[in-house]
């Protein structure tokens, strides 16, 4: 008998600091301010198509949320010896996680992620299996090639394919703001590859251009043969297709969320241009990323959701108070 119910000579409780210490470790190895950017990848994409997001969407977010961690795990775990020379505070170089122990986390992390698509049904897991290949793929080797940047855009547009396979099947409707997401995390991604060196100012003046272009197609009205039904809608909900909206307050939202897409990426990059230093780079990176929740609330507006816009939107001021504690990069 080992005495269930009171700690041993070697289970003696940990100290308070020491549990908050490992506590910061496993915050700082997954980011957890991240987190936020990812349930608006699914909202996006289930509001491309016919019908309302119900309890398969939230099983296809679990999924997301599980596969976006095993992805930090893992990244960290394949940088342990470039983060002893470069970034020895983080968790796995500085001694408070240990490297089997993050491996770990990604392996199950991932596993949950893939039964949590199954559950959200067939068309689900057909997304989020290459989802998790494209995750592990870039983590283990295509992060150092060319390849990156593009792994990482496919792994977020599959993200918000996702969304749209789990509410109705299809994923066809979800390809153009897929794309655009895609676009985005491209161009941060870009950018993230000189955040511990600096580099040249050609990297974010692309990465602002790029965001000012996709501020401009996502604020543009859209023409007037988009309010006629198209073929994939559901025509009992007509609001519910995957074309732009033009219902009273539609286009004010989406022009809105557009903005302040705009505004929170536009600032860094540009101050990075300026001066392509490491602590700047930095910055411009985390912009990018807290950008990415006003650009899905601005695809759900795009697709006549507001109130899955809305929900998104939410999440910014959150994601920015977290990142003041633990950084998203």
């Amino acid at each position: 008998m080992t005495g269930e119910g009171r700690p041993g000579a070697s289970e003696t409780p940990l100290p308070d600091r020491v549990r908050s210490s490992r506590s910061t470790a496993w915050a700082e190895l997954l980011r957890l301010p991240a987190l936020f950017t990812v349930p608006g990848d699914v909202l996006a994409g289930a509001a491309t198509v016919s019908g309302r997001p119900g309890p398969r969407t939230a099983w296809a977010i679990g999924s997301s949320l599980c596969l976006y961690e095993a992805g930090m795990a893992l990244n960290d775990w394949a940088d342990r010896a470039e983060d002893a020379a470069e970034r020895p505070h983080r968790p796995l170089p500085s001694g408070r996680v240990r490297p089997a122990a993050a491996l770990t986390a990604a392996c199950a992390l991932t596993a949950t992620g893939l039964a949590l698509a199954a559950r959200a049904g067939r068309p689900a897991l057909a997304v989020a299996a290459p989802l998790a290949a494209t995750v592990w793929a870039y983590d283990l080797g295509l992060k150092r090639t060319p390849a990156g940047p593009v792994a990482m855009a496919a792994a977020r547009a599959l993200d918000l394919l996702l969304g749209a396979a789990a509410t109705s099947g299809r994923v066809g409707p979800a390809l153009s703001s897929a794309a655009l997401l895609g676009t985005h995390t491209f161009a941060v991604t870009t950018v993230s590859r000189n955040e511990t060196r600096g580099g040249s100012p050609l990297t974010p003046l692309t990465a602002l251009a790029t965001t000012g272009a996709l501020t401009h197609l996502l604020t543009r009205r859209p023409p007037p043969t988009a309010s006629r039904t198209p073929p994939h809608t559901d025509r009992t909900n007509p609001a519910r297709s995957g074309t732009p909206s033009v219902a009273p307050g539609g286009h004010a939202l989406r022009v809105a969320c557009a903005l302040a897409y705009a505004a929170t990426a536009a600032r860094p990059y540009f101050h990075a241009a300026l001066n392509p230093s490491p602590p700047l780079t930095q910055k411009a990176v985390g912009g990018g990323i807290r950008a990415t929740i006003p650009l899905q609330a601005a695809l759900s507006a795009r697709s006549a959701a507001p109130v899955s816009a809305l929900t998104t939107a939410v999440l910014a001021p959150l994601a920015a108070r977290f990142a003041r504690k633990v950084s998203v990069t």
